[in-house]
């Protein structure tokens, strides 16, 4: 092989190197601004999430809210946060609530109920929410307390 083709050769190689070298680096730059973004996205879902526990806890602490509906909102939003949130148990009873209301009816499935159905799911509403009115309170509180240490830095 002659000297100028090596030469060639190396030439092609070199600008085949710088070219994948950058290509690489603009791949890097994209999933360095993908990462940004969706860190973003979460950190306002979440503080979105906060605002609303907020306004749900207070409400319900007011009584201004059912307390087995609050519940199952604030149950949805600490998932959406963290799953293991409800595994504290200062959030536990509105997984209690979960488990103990996710039988009954809801939205258009309700309304197709007879009256009488829609009498007997009510009564076992208003016994799961006695039985548990104190510690939904609580964990009510707890949201509140929760929402108030969540770090700075993930708002």
């Amino acid at each position: 092989m002659s000297e100028i083709i090596a030469w060639g050769l190396l030439g092609i190689a070199i600008i085949v190197i710088i070219g994948l070298a950058g290509y690489a680096l603009t791949l890097w730059r994209e999933v360095k601004r993908r990462r940004t973004f969706r860190e973003e996205e979460v950190r306002r879902a979440n503080d979105n999430c906060l605002e609303s526990l907020d306004v749900i806890a207070r409400a319900m602490l007011a009584e201004q809210v059912d307390l087995i509906e609050g519940s199952l909102r604030c149950k949805v939003l600490l998932e959406i946060i963290d799953p293991a949130l409800l595994e504290r148990p200062t959030f536990k009873p509105f997984d209690d609530v979960h488990q103990r209301t996710a039988h009954l009816h809801t939205h258009s499935a309700r309304r197709e109920l007879t009256p009488r159905e829609r009498f007997k799911e009510d009564r076992e509403r208003i016994g799961v929410e006695e039985a548990l009115h104190d510690d939904i309170q609580a964990a009510a509180a707890a949201v509140i307390d929760f929402k108030q240490q969540w770090p700075a830095s993930m708002r």
